[in-house]
C-alpha cells in the first residue's frame, strides 16, 4: 500500500508559531493529566460498576497496555500520514473514549474506552513531538519548545491528581472521564486552525504492514506480560505464553525491518549515536525516576495516612521542582550540551533521591522528613527529562522524526512497565503474611530498599551519557554531534 509522504513546513508568523506551540503544550497537558486522573476515582469505579479486586487493576492496565503497543506504529504513521492529521485523529479518540468511558455501565465497556484511551496516547505523544521538532530548528529554538512541553506535561500530573480527587468527590467518578471530551474536543478543533497543513509530497512511500502487526502485537504483549505478572504470577501460562508470543514477534519484526525496501522502523536510525543514547536513557529515566510516585503514593497513603486529597497536595512539591528542572534543563543544554546535562541532571537526581529514601521511615510523621528529598530528586528529574529528548531528536531527518520518537515513547513505556515490576516485587518480597503495625513498617522498609535501587540505576544513566560526543564538532558522517 502505497502512501504519500507529508512534511509540514512551519508558520512563516513567528506569533503563529507561539500558538502552536500552546496548542502542543496543552495536549501534552491533557495527556499526562489522564495518566494520573483516574487512579483517585479507580475504588469508585470498582464500587459502582461490580468490578471485583483481581479485575478492577484493568480500568488502569488496559491504557498501558494499548498506549505501550501502539506507540511505534503511531510514530511512522505520523511520518507517512501527515502529523497534523494524527494530532487531530488521536484526540478525537481521546474524546470519544472518553465519553464512553463516563457513559459506561459495565465493567467491559470501561475497560474496551481504556484499551481505546491508550491508542490515542499512543498516536498522540508521536505526534506531537514530531510536530515541535519540525517546527521548531534543532538548537536552541527547539530546546525552549521542549521545555514549555515538558513542563505542561509535569503541570498536568499534578493536576491530574488533583483534578481526580475534586472532581470524583463533587461529581463522581464520571466526571473525570468527561472532563476529556471538551478539552480534547476543543484542542482538535483549534488544531485545524493553528497548525499547518501537512503539505501534499510527489514521493511515494510504502506501508511496512507486516512490520506494523509483528511490532504492535509483540510490544502490547511484552507490556501486557510485565504489566500482569506481579499480579497473577510470573510463572503462569498465561503470563509465559505471552512473554515467548512477544519474543517471537519482536524477532520476526528485526527479520521484516531487514528485508523490506522502506521498513516501519529504518534500521540506519540505529547508527544515530544521539538517538540511541537517548533511547536508553529514556528507558533507564523512567525504570527510575518514574517509578518514584507510585512508592511516594506507597508512603504518603499507607505509611503516612494521608488522604486522596493530602496526597494530591503534597505531590504538587516534586512537581513544582520539576517544572523549575524541565526550564533549567533547556538553558543548560543550549549552553553545556546534551551530555553534561544529561550526566548533571542525572547526578542531582542520585543525590536527592538518596535524600528521599531516607524518609521512608514508619515512625516519622508528616511530610517534612522528605521535601529537600522531593525538591533535590525533582529537579534533577526535570533537568533529565528535557535533556533527553533534544537528545533523542538530534540528528533525525525530519521524515523520520515520528519514528524516532515512537521508537523513544516506547521504551519510556516499558521501562516504566519493568521498572516498576522489578522495583515492587522487591519492596513488596516481605510484606506477604503481614498486616496492621506490621505490614506498615515492613512496606517502609521495603520501599525505602527500593527508592535505593532506583537510585543505582541513575548511576546507570550517568554511565549511559559518557557514550555521547563531548565535542561540539564530530567525525563526518556521524549523524548526531552533540553540541557540547
Amino acid at each position: 500500500m502505497s502512501i504519500s509522504q507529508a512534511e509540514p513546513t512551519a508558520p512563516s508568523q513567528p506569533r503563529r508559531l507561539g500558538w502552536t506551540l500552546a496548542l502542543l503544550a496543552l495536549a501534552q497537558l491533557v495527556f499526562a493529566l489522564d495518566l494520573n486522573i483516574v487512579y483517585v476515582a479507580l475504588p469508585e469505579i470498582g464500587t459502582h460498576l461490580g468490578f471485583s479486586e483481581q479485575t478492577q487493576q484493568w480500568v488502569i492496565h488496559a491504557y498501558v497496555v494499548f498506549a505501550g503497543g501502539f506507540l511505534l506504529l503511531g510514530g511512522r504513521a505520523a511520518d507517512l500520514l501527515g502529523r497534523r492529521r494524527m494530532f487531530v485523529l488521536a484526540l478525537a479518540l481521546y474524546a470519544v473514549s472518553s465519553l464512553a468511558g463516563g457513559l459506561a455501565t459495565a465493567p467491559a465497556a470501561i475497560i474496551v474506552a481504556r484499551a481505546v484511551q491508550g491508542i490515542g496516547g499512543a498516536l498522540l505523544l508521536p505526534s506531537t513531538l514530531s510536530l515541535i521538532n519540525t517546527l521548531f530548528e534543532e538548537g536552541p529554538r527547539r530546546n525552549k519548545a521542549l521545555a514549555v512541553w515538558g513542563g505542561a506535561g509535569a503541570s498536568g500530573l499534578t493536576v491530574g491528581a488533583l483534578l481526580g480527587g475534586v472532581l470524583t468527590q463533587a461529581f463522581g467518578w464520571p466526571a473525570v472521564f468527561f472532563v476529556n471530551v471538551p478539552l480534547a474536543g476543543l484542542i482538535a478543533l483549534a488544531a485545524l486552525v493553528v497548525i499547518p497543513r501537512d503539505p501534499r509530497s510527489h514521493e511515494r512511500r510504502r506501508f511496512d504492514l507486516p512490520g506494523a502487526l509483528a511490532v504492535t502485537g509483540g510490544a502490547t504483549l511484552l507490556v501486557f506480560a510485565l504489566v500482569q505478572g506481579p499480579e497473577i504470577g510470573w510463572t503462569a501460562p498465561v503470563i509465559v505464553a505471552a512473554f515467548v508470543l512477544a519474543a517471537v514477534l519482536l524477532a520476526a519484526f528485526a527479520l521484516i525491518e531487514r528485508r523490506t525496501a522502506d521498513p516501519l522502523m529504518p534500521l540506519r536510525l540505529l547508527g544515530n549515536r544521539s538517538l540511541v543514547v537517548g533511547v536508553s536513557v529514556t528507558f533507564i529515566y523512567m525504570a527510575t525516576f518514574g517509578a518514584l510516585p507510585y512508592f511516594l503514593t506507597v508512603l504518603f497513603q499507607s505509611i503516612r495516612g494521608f488522604s486522596a486529597l493530602e496526597t494530591g497536595l503534597a505531590f504538587l512539591i516534586p512537581s513544582v521542582a520539576i517544572a523549575i528542572g524541565t526550564q533549567a534543563g533547556e538553558r543548560m543544554t543550549s549552553r553545556l550540551g546534551t551530555r553534561r546535562t544529561l550526566f548533571i541532571g542525572f547526578a542531582i537526581g542520585v543525590v536527592g533521591t538518596a535524600i528521599l529514601a531516607v524518609g521512608f521511615d514508619a515512625h516519622a510523621a508528616g511530610i517534612t522528613t522528605i521535601v529537600p528529598g522531593l525538591i533535590v530528586s525533582g529537579v534533577g528529574q526535570g533537568i533529565t527529562w528535557t535533556a533527553m529528548w533534544i537528545t533523542a531528536a538530534t540528528g533525525v531527518v525530519p521524515s523520520e522524526q515520528g519514528v524516532a520518537n515512537g521508537m523513544t515513547s516506547t521504551m519510556l513505556n516499558l521501562g516504566n512497565a519493568i521498572g516498576l515490576a522489578v522495583l515492587t516485587a522487591i519492596a513488596n518480597s516481605g510484606t506477604g503474611d503481614l498486616s496492621g503495625e506490621a505490614l506498615r513498617v515492613a512496606s517502609a522498609g521495603g520501599s525505602r530498599t527500593a527508592v535505593l535501587l532506583a537510585t543505582l540505576g541513575m548511576v546507570v544513566g550517568i554511565l549511559v551519557t559518557l557514550a555521547l560526543r563531548p565535542a561540539r564538532t564530530a567525525a563526518a558522517g556521524d549523524l548526531a554531534p552533540d553540541a557540547s
